[in-house]
């Protein structure tokens, strides 16, 4: 299992081209298997996360083939099962989103119940209800979910809890279905806003999507597209907050500062001086200590979840004391008690994080527990006294592409090695 060493203590300075987005590209995948032909997706990122859904999908018999310019093309015509094994489930939860393409378009699907990082419960009652509301049958037996039905029909479904997966496989199964679906208290993410246009791409009828309520109208067919993923707004802000911690200068690139406003706003509070342009954000902060930010996370478009352990590490070296309040997952604070073996200063009670910044952390070895407590650790690491050790880094290549090395080209000195 390979490990990423680390000697902090270096200000990032340079440009940063940022990667397709992972929880983008992820839904996008699924939905090509609604296409009658092939679908090609560009932008991609190279993580181990699409190499999971390219083995999901090419075990259904799915035609996928890698070009250039990080472009997967997708043919679903070839598709001869319809099952997603617990093998390649469990190990990402996005998994699930074949669920609401496999129904729509086949009228079938037996796909294991999810697992991915252990970050919290998060039940899939909201997909199977409102899959059984547009005319699914579906049994959920021995940590499988099978479903089928005839055509579905479009029904007007109010989601008991924002939930952007549960959006997306309602929204890709309300595509092809029968007459018109109203989603509402839908998720409003990027991510959801994009999905909707690819679908929109290959012929789907979808108004509504980035507001809480969401108005598909079915048609009969989907076609194939040229697709360009949106940049992910996670990526962009963990280099942004990396910078920021380090007391450098930093410009990423390929990216839209209209996705990150939050997360803006809060660097900027943090004191760092931030300029934008239409596909570029550029932070600024030499010479000068964070400041602490009380935070508190929420759904689109509040704090995100997925910066949360990240600004957790900035206000551990920041001046003064902040307070996190994460409201989305329950199990969202793995990373405090490895933020604490370097030096840090955090109280837990109940879901509040009290932060009270140090002088400096120290360089340990330490252990990722999920996908974005490995960025907290690596942003601690990049300003920690001494090497810091990050060991099971296998989280960190679910969603970052090439971390180490876009890292190492702003300054960094870290480096993975074999364990």
């Amino acid at each position: 299992m390979n490990k990423l060493i680390i000697e902090g203590g270096v200000p990032l300075a340079g440009d940063v081209r940022v990667s397709g987005a992972k929880n983008a590209v992820l839904p996008i995948m699924a939905a090509a298997l609604l296409a009658d032909s092939p679908v090609t997706v560009e932008n991609v990122p190279h993580l181990h996360d699409v190499t999971t859904t390219m083995e999901l999908l090419g075990g259904m018999g799915v035609s996928l083939m890698v070009g250039d310019k990080m472009s997967i093309e997708v043919d679903p015509g070839t598709i001869d099962a319809y099952r997603a094994p617990y093998e390649l489930v469990k190990t990402m939860r996005a998994s699930i989103l074949v669920l609401g393409p496999l129904l729509a378009r086949h009228g079938r699907a037996e796909v294991s119940l999810p697992g991915g990082c252990a970050i919290g419960t998060r039940p899939v009652d909201v997909h199977l209800q409102g899959l059984e509301a547009m005319g699914a049958e579906i049994e959920v037996r021995e940590g499988y979910i099978h479903a089928r039905c005839s055509r579905l029909k479009g029904r007007r479904i109010v989601m008991d809890v924002v939930t952007v997966t549960g959006t997306e496989n309602l929204m890709m199964a309300a595509a092809l279905a029968e007459g018109t679906s109203v989603l509402e208290n839908a998720a409003r993410e990027p991510e959801v806003v994009d999905l909707a246009r690819f679908l929109r791409a290959m012929g789907a009828e979808i108004e509504g999507e980035g507001t809480d309520t969401i108005v598909i109208h079915g048609v009969p067919h989907l076609s194939g597209t040229r697709y360009r993923v949106l940049p992910d707004r996670i990526e962009t802000g963990t280099f942004l907050t990396a910078a920021a911690m380090t007391g450098g200068r930093v410009k990423t690139l390929a990216t839209d500062p209209e996705l990150l406003e939050s997360v803006l706003l809060k660097l900027e509070q943090a004191g760092a001086r931030v300029n934008t342009g239409a596909d570029w954000i550029e932070l600024d902060m030499r010479d000068r200590r964070p400041k602490a930010i009380d935070l508190r996370t929420a759904p689109y478009p509040a704090f995100p979840t997925d910066m949360q352990a990240q600004f957790m590490a900035l206000n551990c070296v920041a001046e003064g004391t902040a307070h996190i309040i994460e409201t989305v997952f329950e199990n969202r604070f793995m990373h405090v008690q490895e933020l604490m073996r370097m030096g840090a200063d955090i109280q837990l009670e109940g879901h509040t994080a009290m932060v009270r910044g140090v002088d400096h952390l120290t360089g340990a070895p330490v252990m990722a527990t999920d996908l974005r407590a490995s960025a907290s650790l690596i942003l601690a690491g990049l300003v920690a006294r001494g090497e810091t050790r990050v060991d099971r880094i296998y989280h960190i290549d679910r969603g970052y592409e090439g971390i180490e090395e876009k890292l190492a080209r702003l300054g960094a000195r870290i480096r993975r090695i074999p364990a």
